[in-house]
C-alpha cells in the first residue's frame, strides 16, 4: 500500500509538471509570434541612414538621406548602413532575450 501511494503522488506531480510545461510552451510560442511581428529601428550618421528590421531579423526598410550620398565617399555610406542595420538587429536580439528571460525566469533554455 505504501508503494502504490507513492506512485500515485508521483504521477500527479508528473501530470502537474506536464501541464506546466505545456503552458510554458504555449506562452513561449505566443511570445515568439509577437516578437516576430515587432519592428526595430536604428540610425547612424546622425540620422543619415535609418534601418528597420523585423523580429525575424530581416531588413524591412532602409532610408538614406539624399545628402548622405557622396559619390566621392561611398565607403562612409556603406559603414553607416552596416552600423544602422547591426544596431537594429542588436535591438531585436536584446528584446527577444529580455522577453524570453521574463518568461523562463532567467533560465537559459537555449532560446
Amino acid at each position: 500500500m505504501g508503494k502504490s501511494s507513492f506512485r500515485g503522488m508521483g504521477g500527479m506531480n508528473q501530470m502537474q509538471m506536464m501541464k506546466q510545461a505545456q503552458k510554458l510552451q504555449q506562452e513561449m510560442m505566443r511570445m515568439q509570434e509577437e516578437l516576430e511581428q515587432a519592428e526595430y529601428t536604428a540610425n547612424a550618421g546622425g540620422g543619415a541612414v535609418t534601418a528597420t528590421v523585423s523580429g525575424k531579423r530581416e531588413l524591412t526598410a532602409l532610408h538614406i538621406e539624399p545628402d548622405a550620398v557622396d559619390p566621392e565617399d561611398v565607403e562612409m555610406l556603406q559603414d553607416m548602413i552596416i552600423a544602422a542595420v547591426n544596431e537594429a538587429l542588436r535591438k531585436a536580439e536584446e528584446s527577444a532575450n529580455q522577453s524570453m528571460g521574463r518568461l523562463t525566469g532567467g533560465l537559459n533554455l537555449g532560446f
